[in-house]
Formats: C-alpha cells, sequence, structure tokens
C-alpha cells in the first residue's frame, strides 16, 4: 500500500504528541500509565483513516482506544478524524490536540507483541484488513496463526478479538484459522447488515462504503481470555435453560 500525502506530514504527527505515539516500545507495559488509569484497552489493528477508533473513543469513554497504522499519513487523517470525532473546534496554542482515552500508534503490526507487555490488552478489533488472497502471502493476513498467536499473548482475562470484513475469501480463512488453533468463536454473520444498520454499530469507512453498494459484511468475534470464555458459556447455559423452560411451559398450555 502506498499513500501520496503533502509535505510537512512528519512535523504534524510529531507535534501531536498528546494524541501520537511514535515510540511505542517505550510504553510496553506502561499504557495504563500514559493513559492515567486502569480502565480496559481496545487497539484496532490497521485503523486507515481513523473514523472507526475515533468514534468508539467518544461513545465509550470509560475505555481507552489506540489506533495502530504503519503510515504518517493515515496517522495524520486518523488525528482529523478525532477531531470531527469529539467535536473539536480549537486546539491548544501549540496546535495540540487532546482526547484522554485515545492514542493513535505509528507501528508496524507485524511486531506488535514488542508494544504491548503480556495481558495488557482486553479486544483487538480487525477491521477490514488486507486479504492478502495469494495463497504464497497467507502469513501476511492479519488472521493468520502467527498473527493470532501474539494477540493471545498481549490479551488479558477477558481478551477478545472482533473481525469485520468485506472478504469473503479472508472471513472463510480466518474461520478456519481460529477453529485449527482451538478457539471459540460467537456472533458469526455472513451479512451483517441484512436487516439494517443497527443504530448503535460503528461503521468503518470502507463498511459504509461497501454496504451501501449491497456489498456482504461478515463478522465474528473470538473468545480468547479464560475470563471471557467463562462468561460465554454461562450465557450459553443460560439460553439453554430458558428454552427449556420455555418448551416446558408451551407443552402444559398445550395440555390444558
Amino acid at each position: 500500500m502506498r499513500l501520496r500525502g503533502r509535505k510537512g506530514i512528519r512535523e504534524d504527527i510529531e507535534r501531536q504528541k498528546e494524541l501520537v505515539v511514535l515510540n511505542a516500545k517505550d510504553y510496553k507495559g506502561k499504557w495504563a500509565e500514559l493513559f492515567g488509569n486502569n480502565n480496559p484497552i481496545h487497539a484496532e489493528l490497521g485503523m486507515g483513516k481513523g473514523r472507526f477508533i475515533s468514534t468508539m473513543s467518544k461513545k465509550y469513554p470509560n475505555i481507552n482506544f489506540i489506533g495502530v497504522d504503519m503510515y504518517d499519513e493515515l496517522i495524520r487523517k486518523a488525528s482529523e478524524k478525532a477531531k470531527v470525532a469529539h467535536e473539536i473546534t480549537t486546539e491548544d496554542e501549540d496546535g495540540v490536540l487532546s482526547i484522554p482515552n485515545l492514542r493513535l500508534m505509528l507501528f508496524n503490526i507485524e511486531h506488535i507483541e514488542e508494544a504491548f507487555a503480556e495481558g495488557e490488552l482486553e479486544r483487538v478489533y480487525l477491521n477490514f484488513s488486507d486479504p492478502w488472497p495469494k495463497k504464497k502471502h497467507a502469513r501476511r493476513r492479519l488472521t493468520h496463526p502467527g498473527f493470532v498467536s501474539k494477540y493471545q499473548q498481549i490479551l488479558n482475562s477477558k481478551g477478545e478479538i472482533h473481525l469485520k470484513t468485506d472478504s469473503q475469501s479472508l472471513f472463510e480463512f480466518s474461520l478456519n484459522s481460529f477453529a485449527d488453533m482451538g478457539l471459540r468463536m460467537r456472533n458469526i454473520s455472513l451479512n451483517l447488515h441484512v436487516d439494517g444498520i443497527h443504530p448503535d454499530h460503528v461503521m468503518t469507512e470502507y463498511e459504509t462504503k461497501f454496504a451501501g453498494q449491497g456489498m456482504n459484511i461478515h463478522r465474528c468475534e473470538v473468545v480468547i481470555g479464560q475470563d471471557a470464555l467463562s462468561a460465554h458459556q454461562e450465557q450459553l447455559q443460560h439460553a439453554a435453560a430458558s428454552a427449556v423452560a420455555a418448551e416446558s411451559t408451551d407443552s402444559d398450555e398445550t395440555a390444558e
């Protein structure tokens, strides 16, 4: 992926020291200290222009969000999206944006374990990642076991991976990858917006474009942490018990 940006991009993002993190490795194990609280940390890996992560940070102020991308120009564009999402009309006298629960991180996801300590994240978002359709490039897909094993390392006991993509081939590959690793999946959808877009759903730029063209959006959640898995199993047991109770009630009413 090649991006052409205007001159002065690096200077722009270097000035946004309250929002942009250029030295991510220095904060490994110290992200809570950087945010100044112990709130959960969610990271979008490959955030693109940043609308999703910016909107999420506005919608959920008690969660800390990190948008990760390796291109200067996308970091700059994401800083502009953050300004819009948080309705910031003015900056400080140095032109610096300050959003307490959002950071934009310039970093190569291939080495993500070097930026986060074990159990430091609660959720990873993979939104419309490059599908790398050629078989010889399979290892570059962000749902390849080589990457997923890194996510398992940096996610905590409540950890989850949330995946969205328009690529059927990547989705099939991802489901097989998660299954081969023995991971539990839930809320699997082959056409997320078949009944319309839910008002609480936060869209990415690509998602808005593709959904508008009538393309299917595929989505699933992967349960990683033990606490998350236990909570999921309890939900399944409760749902099963409720179904049995409802069936018993229906049978009693029929008998009467």
